[in-house]
């Protein structure tokens, strides 16, 4: 293990043993430090950290695309409730999703033989024979 540094103007780098460390394996066994010297050898290690790009090259500059909250409506005429459950405009079908409750009922249906005998047993609740009849429903 490296020893800790010190503070201030007495700190010094310890992370070189580790890296020199690296350089064979402690304790091992007969051919696996050749395996480990080829493996190594096979992929050099890279000469520089990257991170030398710059996110405004790939992506442009994003301030460029900021809305200000103050400017005029890109959408006028249309109520900031359209596509929202409640309030004026268009409802929750205009945003084209699937309804997620069919959806599930659908997925259900080939195990209606196994579920049909759950909800035949004694005990069985108003809930899961509701489900049953649902899926029937489908079909």
């Amino acid at each position: 293990m490296a020893e800790v540094s010190g503070p201030g103007k007495f700190s010094e780098r310890t992370d070189k043993a580790v890296s020199a460390a690296n350089n064979r394996l402690p304790n091992a066994g007969y051919g696996e430090q050749a395996d480990y010297q080829e493996q190594k050898s096979a992929a050099p290690e890279a000469k520089s950290a990257g991170g030398n790009v710059d996110f405004a090259s790939l992506f442009g500059d994003p301030a460029s695309r900021v809305v200000p909250l103050n400017a005029p409506s890109g959408q006028p005429g249309v109520p900031v409730t359209d596509g929202a459950a409640a309030g004026v405009g268009a409802g929750m079908e205009a945003l084209g999703l699937q309804d997620q409750r069919q959806v599930d009922l659908e997925g259900l249906a080939p195990y209606l033989p196994v579920l049909e005998f759950m909800a035949n047993q004694p005990g069985a609740s108003w809930a899961m024979r509701n489900m049953v009849r649902k899926v029937k429903a489908l079909q």
